[in-house]
């Protein structure tokens, strides 16, 4: 079985070889890994990645200089042209290399929350969703216009699945109450998630932190995939397995705030090994629970898909 199509058919939750393995790997450890492996895709091709997450094409916002922006202010200045050729270039490249070796594709694509966290700063951000929630909105369904122009050029390429990025999560709970998410973000998510829909795609959801009070509302917008589920936060697989198995798939399960990159080697092995088990059946996809982080090692990396490697073969 080839990886695309073993990756499409653990989304679906269909009977695979084996499980799907990938790591955010390449962020702060390219140098390590190319000394060690001669280049990033080397590394990629070793493991036999399954998948390859992609980041290309335009920006919303080209902004020059580092001011201090309000709602006001951003509505006043001019959205890219999502339709424009010129910027997928790197990306179609992208492309090129990673369907050679029959990966599956996801392309990164801008959430709401985490995107103008960029241009307000975090805590003013949250601010304004209290103090001028019209303007919010209306700067929300701007960027969902564009977000769903981008994701289309995207699936025309050959992309397999829109993955949006949007944390939403503390190491506790979400960083907005739950009534808020559901009247401020739920409704631009719904309209993204329907655009991948029409497409036949798939669509998958980033969240740092603990977001188990919105699960019910992420099943509702009918993403495929959420990333990374994170244990760490205090999220549960056993609540997942119960409840959420037949409406997503997850992909992570290698924790870089608790597993990887600490030097624990033996409890590295046992984690990676306690997830593969739990997972024997289907529903995740092995993978890092966001960027291995520089203080990591590269024997520990090795060490860690060494392991991986065999277990999902075993």
């Amino acid at each position: 079985m080839q990886s695309r199509e073993r990756t499409t058919r653990t989304i679906r939750r269909q009977k695979t070889d084996r499980m799907p393995l990938y790591g955010w790997v390449s962020e702060n450890m390219s140098e390590q890994i190319s000394e060690a492996f001669g280049s990033v895709a080397a590394f990629e091709d070793h493991y036999e990645f399954d998948l390859a997450h992609l980041f290309g094409g335009p920006q919303p916002m080209e902004l020059q200089g580092t001011e201090e922006l309000g709602p006001s202010d951003l509505l006043e200045l001019s959205m890219t042209d999502p339709d424009d050729p010129a910027p997928y270039a790197d990306l179609i490249a992208q492309i090129d290399h990673h369907r050679q070796r029959d990966r599956f594709l996801y392309v990164q694509t801008p959430g709401i929350l985490e995107q103008y966290n960029t241009y307000f700063g975090i805590e003013n951000h949250l601010m304004y969703l209290l103090l001028y929630p019209e303007l919010m909105h209306e700067i929300y369904a701007r960027q969902v216009t564009w977000t769903r122009r981008f994701l289309n050029n995207c699936l025309d390429l050959g992309i397999d699945m829109i993955h949006v990025s949007d944390d939403w999560g503390s190491q506790q709970s979400l960083l907005i109450s739950p009534d808020h998410w559901r009247s401020m973000i739920f409704p631009y998510h719904k309209q993204i998630t329907a655009a991948v829909a029409e497409r036949g795609a798939f669509a998958s959801l980033h969240s740092d932190g603990n977001i188990t009070s919105v699960l019910d509302g992420i099943r509702e917008l009918g993403y495929d995939v959420i990333h990374p589920f994170q244990e760490s936060a205090g999220m549960s697989y056993a609540q997942y397995q119960q409840h959420y198995a037949q409406d997503f798939i997850l992909m992570g399960g290698i924790d870089i705030q608790t597993t990887l990159g600490f030097g624990k080697i033996d409890l590295l092995k046992r984690e990676i090994e306690r997830v593969v088990d739990t997972f024997r059946n289907g529903g995740l996809i092995l993978c890092t629970s966001h960027f291995v982080q520089d203080h990591c090692t590269i024997e520990e990396l090795i060490t860690a898909y060494d392991t991986a490697y065999a277990l999902i073969r075993a």
